[in-house]
């Protein structure tokens, strides 16, 4: 059962090296004899195009693991897509730079004031070496008001002129990089707002602003700008290329903002009391509560680190697609969800990570392409998909073992004569023993 237990805590990575076998052994050959499926310029193209949905999963992990769903995900980076395409092709002030520079300087001057209080607080704590349970850190009013709000005040400052100055031209990669993440932070501000301070379900707020966002993006555009065209070295900055492109000849700049997401959330979230907070409230919020998480601010802190992301996906679709649409990420929440639940995040919380997320993209993006070079017709491709998120996730939820245990039980179990008998009864007991002990090995 040792075997057993070991295969169903790596079977997920399992699934990825089947994948890549079938994968392998399936695909075309180029007429030189290469393999078209293991060449690196497809590889490297499957991590491009796995960017988008994956840095959306991984601001969707962290939702999930509280427990919570954020279905506007995809308007809010369709959103961000139109922001961005304006800023980098209309000069003026337009509706993307009258709503962006307000946005960008809100939300600078908000992230440099909380920075500053939390060192702050680090170093007060740093300095506390008392032992036993340390007592709470009472930072003086300059420390925890003034200077923050200060060093706020002049950093909001200085975004809102650099951000102005840009905005009579055209806005520079930079620029993008900053307004458009720090609008869909805003937005994802509200679904977390309206989560915890309007006690309301999250499926509800997020369908809501799913809706809205989608509105705000057409509105934003205009009626006669459905696509927001993008031609580097013509209506935009050549330098925006610069998204696109590959990092040294070696990995395309998507993936780079991908992996740096992955690695640095997933630090977050197994090394900081962020991420022990988050996986307490997804197993029991109410024990949460009573051991004093702060579970308002841990649930408004991953929304607004969802929307963040959807953001940036935002920058990187228009520089992968060279264009801004309302409806650009029609569907998208639903890829992620399907990435993050394929990576063994449970829906119900408390169980997961991005490491897992980070193998489900992969499955998916590969899924996709091996059925891509196979010439698979696109409705089979969506039916096939379905099937294999339908028998992975009941995998992913079932224990393997466990499974393999109850099938072994049945097998084994003769029929009962008598059921008043001792041995009727001493079958079934033994058998959910085993049963509960699998389930305690693992859950550790």
């Amino acid at each position: 059962m040792k075997a057993f237990r070991l295969l169903s805590r790596t079977k997920l990575y399992w699934g990825l090296l089947l994948i890549c076998l079938i994968g392998a052994l399936t695909s075309p050959h180029t007429s030189s004899g290469n393999n078209i499926f293991m060449s690196y310029a497809n590889l490297t193209d499957v991590l491009r195009q796995v960017s988008i949905t994956g840095l959306v999963a991984t601001g969707m992990t962290m939702v999930i693991l509280l427990g919570g769903i954020d279905l506007s995900v995809g308007s809010v980076m369709g959103f961000s897509t139109v922001i961005c395409a304006m800023l980098l092709t209309k000069p003026g002030w337009t509706a993307a730079s009258a709503m962006g520079v307000p946005a960008a300087t809100f939300v600078s001057g908000a992230a440099i004031a909380l920075a500053t209080r939390f060192m702050f607080r680090g170093l007060a704590r740093g300095r506390d070496v008392s032992a036993g349970r340390r007592p709470e850190i009472a930072l003086s009013p300059q420390r925890s008001l003034w200077i923050p709000a200060l060093l706020g005040f002049l950093g909001a400052m200085a975004v809102a002129w650099w951000t102005a100055s840009q905005a009579p031209l055209k806005f520079g990669v930079i620029g993008v990089l900053l307004v458009a993440p720090c609008l869909a932070m805003l937005l994802g501000a509200i679904n977390g707002v309206l989560i915890v301070a309007g006690r309301l379900q999250p499926f509800i707020v997020t369908l809501a602003m799913m809706v809205s966002a989608l509105g705000i993006a057409r509105l934003t555009a205009g009626q006669d700008n459905a696509v927001v065209p993008v031609y580097t070295g013509t209506n935009a900055t050549e330098a925006f290329e610069l998204l696109r492109s590959m990092l040294w000849g070696v990995l395309p700049v998507p993936s780079v903002f991908f992996l740096a997401a992955i690695v640095l959330f997933g630090a977050i979230l197994r090394f900081t009391t962020f991420g022990r907070y988050a996986y307490a409230i997804g197993g029991n919020v109410e024990a949460a509560k009573l051991s004093g998480v702060k579970v308002a601010q841990v649930q408004l802190t991953a929304y607004l680190l969802s929307g963040l992301l959807a953001g940036i996906a935002g920058v990187l679709f228009v520089a992968q697609y060279r264009q801004g649409k309302p409806d650009a990420g029609a569907g998208l929440e639903l890829d992620a969800i399907a990435a993050v639940v394929i990576g063994g995040t449970s829906l119900m919380g408390g169980r997961g990570g991005l490491a897992g997320t980070f193998v489900g993209v992969l499955i998916f993006g590969l899924l996709s392409d091996i059925l891509q070079l196979q010439n698979i017709d696109s409705n089979v491709q969506l039916l096939m998909k379905g099937l294999i998120i339908v028998c992975t996730v009941l995998v992913q939820e079932q224990n393997f073992g466990q499974l393999i245990a109850r099938w072994r039980f049945s097998r084994s179990q003769e029929p009962i004569a008598d059921p008043k008998t001792a041995d009727s009864d001493r079958l079934p007991s033994a058998a959910k023993a085993q049963f509960a002990r699998e389930d305690l090995d693992e859950a550790s």
